[in-house]
């Protein structure tokens, strides 16, 4: 099991600053390879799994996210063989998402050497299931996925998606939003459709909404391009800055982004 710290303390001169940003690639694993689209379709191979954790922890990643995409709409568990892969290089804080539909498949994924799991689908359709995996895991271990697309008949603009954004729920996703940090998540992972993958910027309006209405940390996720996006993320409230493509395919680098945030003012994770 990933033994590593959830969170680090702060030191002496940050403890009236802002929560340092961490920067979090993401690897969209398809069987066993990992991949990127663009609004969710379109998966390109992106390369081996473990050799792209081994690359960002090299990098200066913070926190690494891994998300099983198809296993929830093929009815099976996280690939865990790949989770202990993964693990056994990666001594950073590890995320785990898909196919997490109860406490057992999250106890699994958390055994094999996740430090957190992530669920989305599993979670809206029975919202007792984030009650019941923060009373066995614990808050800090329980990060929640959104999926979203704009539509504009909603309140807040935005819906909630499931299945990988497949299948549209008619829910307001801010509403969503509010009720899981009513259960004590502590870290809502939103992703927009609209941006995912399209490298114009990730969603302000939908991290700013989330980052303003509830107490949870939020993930910026879909649709960096430019290291201007992450200093726009995270003057929008995200602290945790995710991204996919332009990490894997070398589009920015790690060191580069960390030194740009820091030239703006910004407090990164070191």
């Amino acid at each position: 099991m990933n033994t590593t710290p959830l969170t680090s303390s702060p030191s002496s001169d940050a403890a009236t600053r802002k929560p340092a940003l961490r920067i979090m690639p993401c690897l969209d694993l398809r069987q066993d390879r990992v991949v990127k689209g663009v609004k969710f379709v379109d998966l390109k191979d992106a390369g081996d799994p473990v050799a792209c954790a081994q690359a960002y922890v090299a990098a200066g990643a913070d926190e690494l996210a891994m998300l099983d995409i198809t296993a929830t709409v093929e009815n099976r568990p996280t690939l865990l063989a790949v989770v202990q892969k993964v693990a056994a290089v990666v001594p950073i804080p590890f995320t785990v998402g898909g196919g997490i539909r109860d406490v057992a498949s999250a106890t699994a994924v958390i055994e094999a050497g996740a430090t957190r799991v992530s669920t989305s689908s599993a979670a809206f359709r029975r919202p007792a299931l984030i009650a019941e995996l923060i009373r066995e895991l614990g808050s800090e271990r329980v990060t929640v996925a959104i999926d979203v697309d704009r539509n504009p008949k909603l309140p807040s603009g935005y819906e909630v998606f499931i299945d990988g954004g497949r299948t549209g729920t008619g829910a307001d996703a801010l509403d969503w939003a509010r009720r899981i940090a009513g259960y004590g998540v502590r870290c809502l992972l939103p992703t927009s459709k609209a941006t995912d993958g399209a490298r114009t910027g990730f969603d302000l309006p939908l991290i700013r909404l989330l980052a303003e209405a509830t107490p949870a940390e939020v993930v910026a996720s879909g649709g960096a391009g430019t290291l201007e996006h992450f200093r726009e993320a995270a003057e929008a409230g995200a602290t945790v800055l995710l991204a996919a493509s332009v990490f894997h395919f070398g589009v920015i680098g790690i060191p580069d982004l960390k030194a740009y945030l820091e030239r703006c003012g910004l407090n990164v994770r070191r």
